[in-house]
């Protein structure tokens, strides 16, 4: 993609901040914020992946995760403890609370099930029974087709030759765990790091991944079956198509465009206009966090390159030549994308922007 000033017609733009602080799970009602204030839209996820000590830390990396808390869930018994939780039929879980304007649950559930073996029915690693088994646990409709749709991604992969047997469930009673559990990773290092190097769980982990990098799901050889060669070289190789002749410079129709690598949420048909440029312009992403912006040189002049975070596949360029109300022109390539008309958003579990179509 090209400035404006070369190509004579261009270009994207940034997210304009939300005014309300929404809290999903408690039913809370809009509340306003100060001027300037960054939104905080609080949601809460419960996964269960084994040993709660091992879930904290990837989830608290993340940023917009608020808080990541250890417990019990599941069971029959009421206010289950260390001691007593297995035999009330409880598992280990975790509770995340998460700003959802910073961080989508989609993001939780890629992170999710790149901590556990989907595939283990009678624990997790060296932990064996019910008490250590896996699951991820709903709120919301929302969070079940997002989770069940995440699910049918990951086993259509090929990352696991075997069926995936985590379940989705209804969220139960959640139970935190004692406070010495907490955190547990920052509190006692040399315990977690023994108990977790012989584990078994980091080299599965880096065993099952590194294959995905290097030779499976998600390695070259699989994209060039999954992918059309336009596609392949638009996101893996950085090419650019045709302008006025590709598929989505001139899309009138209402829904959401995600990333043809991974599937994450990137741009939404309301923030869609004609650029004149002949391929798709928006103003702003839909979600800020899956776009990563980079420098790029390639001609010899500075341009910011758009790539996608999850499936790193470069989308195009933006530009300060947009309309406002962010002047902003983000400029990309049909090639990278996937359209996905509102009246599907529910099925492929994108049904909380279905509020943007709303009449």
């Amino acid at each position: 993609m090209f400035p404006l000033q070369r190509v004579s017609r261009l270009i994207v733009c940034m997210a304009a901040g939300l005014t309300f602080v929404v809290d999903s799970q408690a039913g809370g009602a809009a509340q306003p914020q100060e001027a300037g204030q960054e939104a905080i839209r609080r949601e809460t996820a419960l996964f269960a992946g084994g040993c709660f000590w091992c879930m904290e830390s990837p989830f608290e990396k993340l940023a917009g995760v608020l808080s990541v808390e250890s417990g019990y869930a599941g069971g029959t018994t009421t206010k289950p403890t260390y001691e007593d939780y297995a035999a009330g039929g409880h598992i280990e879980a975790i509770k995340v609370v998460y700003d959802a304007n910073r961080v989508g649950y989609r993001q939780l559930l890629d992170t999710f099930w790149r901590q556990i073996d989907p595939t283990d029915a009678d624990g997790q690693f060296v932990d064996r029974g019910h008490a250590y088994t896996t699951a991820i646990f709903y709120f919301t409709e929302e969070q079940r087709l997002e989770a069940e749709a995440s699910k049918q991604a990951l086993a259509a992969s090929g990352v696991f030759s075997q069926p995936l047997v985590t379940p989705v469930l209804p969220a139960p009673t959640f139970y935190p765990a004692e406070e010495y559990h907490q955190n547990f990773y920052e509190k006692n290092p040399l315990r977690y790091t023994y108990y977790r190097d012989g584990s078994g769980r980091d080299d599965f982990l880096r065993r099952t991944w590194k294959e995905v990098t290097s030779g499976g799901a998600g390695s070259s050889e699989n994209l060039k079956e999954r992918l059309t060669p336009l596609q392949y070289e638009v996101t893996r190789n950085n090419a650019t198509e045709p302008p006025f002749d590709n598929a989505y410079w001139d899309n009138k129709q209402e829904g959401i465009y995600v990333d043809v690598v991974s599937g994450e949420p990137l741009f939404a048909s309301t923030d869609k206009y004609d650029s004149g440029t002949g391929w798709p312009s928006f103003i702003k992403p839909l979600v800020e966090k899956n776009i990563v912006e980079k420098s790029d040189w390639s001609l010899f002049a500075r341009r910011t390159e758009v790539r996608s975070r999850g499936g790193d596949s470069h989308l195009g360029h933006v530009f300060s030549d947009g309309p406002p109300p962010t002047g902003l022109r983000y400029c990309i390539n049909s090639a990278a994308l996937r359209f996905v008309p509102k009246e599907r958003l529910e099925e492929e579990g994108l049904g909380r922007f279905s509020h943007l179509f709303a009449k």
